[in-house]
């Protein structure tokens, strides 16, 4: 007797973060939870390349999509750099009010500075994000982030060290739970 073949279908995800609704196909419902989306955010975003990796998870029989990673893509930041700059990164795991996130932020001088003043801005930089992130979801630092309210209020914090002509944050990724 011949087995009867099963059709994939196209299920709806949603994505509350961006307020946007995108298919992925499967057999069923169930075999979307756990599966990852990359989503592209350059045109939302005017021309700033940031990539969204999101978690799909089945909540009461609806597909829907919550935020894991966000980078921004390298050919955007090698366009921000100008001769005659330095650039500060760094990179440590900090807590948020529901889970610990990985931070990688990304500043860029006006002119060329000492080393002296790239770590009074490093360190000055991780003080003021760690005590940003630690009474914020996750949720509402993703949103931040996307409305430039994060860059904007530690820019202007780190002004008073030096003054910079980018700030962004590189990376902010869910770190995963540790049993």
């Amino acid at each position: 007797m011949a087995k009867a073949k099963r059709r994939k279908k196209f299920f709806d995800v949603e994505i509350p973060i961006i307020k946007k609704e995108t298919q992925l196909q499967a057999y069923e419902l169930g075999e979307l939870e756990g599966r990852y989306i990359n989503y592209d955010l350059t045109r939302i975003l005017r021309g700033k390349s940031i990539m969204l990796q999101l978690l799909v998870k089945i909540v009461k029989e609806k597909a829907i999509a919550v935020p894991r990673k966000i980078r921004i893509l390298p050919y955007y930041l090698r366009r921000m750099v100008r001769k005659g700059t330095n650039n500060v990164e760094d990179s440590f795991i900090t807590d948020a009010k529901d889970s610990k996130i990985r931070i990688k932020p990304f500043l860029v001088t006006r002119r060329k500075v000492s080393r002296a003043v790239r770590k009074a801005l490093r360190e000055k930089l991780r003080e003021e994000l760690v005590s940003y992130c630690k009474d914020k979801t996750v949720e509402a630092l993703f949103n931040d982030i996307f409305r430039n309210i994060l860059q904007k209020e530690i820019s202007l914090k780190l002004k008073k060290v030096y003054p910079l002509s980018l700030c962004e944050i590189r990376v902010l990724k869910v770190e995963p739970k540790k049993e």
